[in-house]
């Protein structure tokens, strides 16, 4: 089974080090995308999908479905394929109905040479819309997950349930990280009223990181999702504890690399002409040491090529959505996704036995 790791290692990525000499890495991609309302056509009578049916007000039927795929697909393919042609080893994902859609994203003709699978479990959000992680057997190896479940506190939310949060334990390359893949409360309501509630749901990701603390000593942590919050909010700055310093982190304690994106008005999504980063992918301290014989922190970027944004109309400049109201806008998601980049160095010997296959 090593055989399956070793053909992603010629994917690598040639630096000019301090001393002078070109030194090569393998590259990991690992990204985070709200597909904005991926349901299938099928009335679920235990959820709340009449809208996205083709008896419902938005006239949801095949053609959009398949159209809906087809664009998903060509951003997924895409991103950061620039440095790595397999695109994300890793993608986390939210706004999905069930396996269905996940099995058709999956296996479209854009992305079946890539052999995604994906870890999901069914959560209580009324609209019946989960989070999910997709990975490529090539570079990951998922072996323990859970979903964790989130108590609205009450008043926080006219709805009483929200999305789980998923863990999942894994090997990328043979190093065990954890990776928490999360779609926190909405906004809707007001952003004071609702705040609880995404505190609430922080305060589940990080009491779980602490009680992987007990037994790892200094653990690789991905925290990744649509938070609705920004990199300053009190959800991620004091729940979570990430910051946007890279010194100093004690093990488990998270840095946020998306927080100077956002002080200068950069962002995942807009409303009323003011751009928001609801899409973040948080690390622990683990990391970042770019010395280690694992994966370290390289790069964030978001992935906001030209054809994803709006050119006309109301929202003319922001992310081109699915739906404009009941009409098929036929965009791609109100949200843009994120990755990160995560490198690790190529001993010679390793090189050598790459280039010989």
């Amino acid at each position: 089974m090593k055989n399956t790791f070793i053909t992603f290692l010629i994917f690598f990525v040639f630096f000019i080090t301090e001393s002078g000499f070109s030194q090569k890495f393998k590259s990991a991609i690992i990204g985070f995308y709200n597909l904005e309302n991926l349901y299938d056509t099928v009335d679920n009578p235990s959820i709340n999908d009449e809208e996205f049916t083709p008896f419902g007000p938005k006239n949801y039927n095949g053609e959009i479905y398949r159209d809906k795929l087809n664009k998903l697909a060509k951003v997924i393919a895409e991103m950061g394929a620039d440095l790595n042609p397999d695109g994300p080893a890793i993608l986390g994902v939210c706004e999905v109905e069930n396996d269905t859609v996940l099995n058709d994203l999956a296996n479209h003709p854009m992305l079946a040479q890539r052999k995604y699978r994906y870890v999901h479990y069914n959560s209580p959000d009324e609209r019946g819309v989960d989070v999910a992680l997709l990975y490529n057997p090539k570079y990951f190896r998922p072996d323990t997950s859970k979903n964790l479940f989130v108590q609205i506190p009450g008043g926080a939310k006219d709805a009483f349930f929200t999305r789980d949060i998923l863990w999942i334990k894994g090997t990328l390359d043979g190093e065990i990280i954890h990776v928490y893949v999360n779609h926190w409360p909405s906004r809707r309501g007001g952003e004071e009223r609702s705040e609880p509630a995404r505190e609430a749901a922080a305060s589940v990701a990080r009491r779980h990181m602490d009680s992987v603390l007990k037994h790892e000593p200094d653990p690789k942590f991905i925290l990744m999702g649509d938070l609705n919050d920004d990199p300053t909010n009190k959800s991620v700055t004091k729940v979570i504890g990430a910051r946007a310093q890279r010194k100093n982190l004690k093990p488990g304690e998270m840095y946020n690399p998306w927080t100077e994106l956002y002080k200068k008005g950069i962002g995942t999504l807009a409303y009323q002409d003011s751009w928001a980063l609801f899409d973040q992918i948080l690390i622990s301290s683990a990391w970042l040491n770019v010395h280690q014989n694992g994966f370290f922190f390289y790069k964030n970027f978001i992935f906001n090529k030209d054809y994803m944004v709006e050119n006309m109309g109301k929202y003319k400049g922001y992310p081109m959505r699915t739906w404009d109201g009941n009409r098929y806008r036929g965009g791609y998601s109100d949200h843009f996704p994120t990755y990160i980049v995560v490198l690790k160095s190529i001993e010679p010997s390793e090189v050598e036995k790459t280039t010989k296959k």
